[in-house]
């Protein structure tokens, strides 16, 4: 079973170890995409046997969004014809199962002609950093189900022609032969609230490498949140948090993958809001936060 995994790194040396304690017993190859790191970053990547090191391209040289999803729909293509599946992620996105093994399940889902395995998304808190080569899908367990991060992750290199992801790889319109699951069982563990002071301070990192079409767009906005709005969506999210390891089963998140044509005629409207959603959906979250 060949896997392969594309994914961009700037400055994530304090995440690269967990990152790998978690993909390495069932990734065969990894490249990424580095974009400028003056960490540690490099010297951690560059000493894994199986991980290629390339410049992250600036296609579009007044959005790093807009690059980075140009990337993220195209680098993975190169695995056609090399890889049984391709994992296009975030280094702080770690994609688990805990009702079974992951080789076994992907070799399983292989069998079943399955081309595309959607993920359920978690926002995980923890109170404070974890400790080094920890493997954060099993001790750090809290979170909260949190739609936006409902992404697609891993899928068949061979016979999906597109990923069309949107802004964040938070929508996708896969074209080629697509079959998911009957039953979603893949989660997408988000990683970035490790503490306040590691959430303020990443935040605010990630902000000074927004171009200005990104500001323009409203792209990446919750970089630029201050301690105390940030605070106000810790709470938010640890007041809806649970054990996630055994809590999943009930994820009541809507679910792109699992629209019917009726569904999506009967919410034709949506489709527009999902257009400028990643422009407008931090003031929806801070809306609906006011309201809870």
């Amino acid at each position: 079973m060949k896997i392969h995994l594309y994914t961009i790194c700037w400055n994530e040396g304090l995440m690269l170890d967990f990152f790998f304690t978690h993909y390495q017993p069932w990734v065969e190859r990894f490249v990424i995409y580095d974009d400028g790191s003056t960490d540690d970053s490099l010297a951690i990547l560059t000493s894994k046997p199986n991980v290629e090191v390339r410049r992250f391209p600036r296609s579009h040289p007044d959005s790093y969004v807009l690059s980075a999803k140009e990337l993220q729909n195209n680098c993975w293509k190169e695995s056609r014809g090399n890889a049984d599946w391709v994992v296009v992620t975030a280094i702080d996105e770690h994609l688990h199962l805990y009702h079974h093994n992951i080789l076994k399940y992907l070799s399983d889902c292989k069998k079943q002609h399955i081309t595309l395995i959607p993920a359920l998304g978690y926002q995980m808190l923890t109170d404070e950093f974890p400790e080094k080569h920890e493997h954060l899908a099993t001790t750090r367990t809290n979170g909260t189900s949190w739609g936006l991060m409902n992404k697609l992750s891993i899928f068949d290199p061979n016979v999906i022609r597109e990923t069309n992801f949107g802004v964040g790889r938070h929508s996708a319109e896969p074209e080629g032969d697509l079959k998911s699951p009957k039953q979603d069982e893949l989660l997408l563990l988000h990683y970035k609230y490790l503490g306040m002071r590691y959430l303020v301070q990443r935040n605010s990192f990630l902000n000074s490498g927004l171009g200005p079409t990104d500001r323009a767009h409203g792209w990446g906005i919750h970089y630029t949140w201050n301690e105390k709005i940030n605070e106000r969506f810790w709470q938010y999210f640890q007041n809806q948090a649970v054990d996630v390891k055994s809590a999943w089963e009930n994820n009541k998140e809507p679910r792109w993958w699992r629209e019917t044509s009726q569904d999506r005629e009967e919410s034709s409207w949506l489709k527009i809001c999902r257009r400028f959603r990643s422009k407008f959906q931090m003031a929806w979250m801070a809306r609906r936060i006011r309201l809870v």
